[in-house]
């Protein structure tokens, strides 16, 4: 049996609710853009510092076996934390599991 840490949280085609401008905190998924570009929905894990000093976000994968994150790309400058996800909309959100502790 795998543990709930391995599976995905989100799925392709997944339908989001965003909200821009949030309060980022720990534990939140959040929409976020990496320096090359790529636009991203990633688990918010701590606050750290960039390379050149400046705010930012270590952003984990919820199946760390799979995809990019800031273990391969390091922190995300807080003013590329563009959006903090609230909601599921489709699938419906009974239908999968809680996106974050709020």
């Amino acid at each position: 049996m795998r543990g709930r840490s391995m599976l995905p949280t989100l799925r392709e085609g997944d339908r989001l609710l965003v909200r821009y401008g949030a309060r980022t905190r720990p534990g939140a998924l959040v929409v976020a853009r990496f320096p090359d570009g790529t636009l991203t929905v990633k688990r918010a894990q701590e606050q750290r510092r960039t390379s050149s000093g400046g705010a930012g976000w270590w952003l984990v994968s919820d199946n760390p076996d799979e995809g990019v994150d800031s273990r391969h790309r390091g922190p995300v400058a807080e003013d590329q934390v563009l959006a903090v996800v609230r909601l599921r909309l489709w699938p419906s959100p009974r239908m999968g599991r809680r996106l974050s502790g709020w």
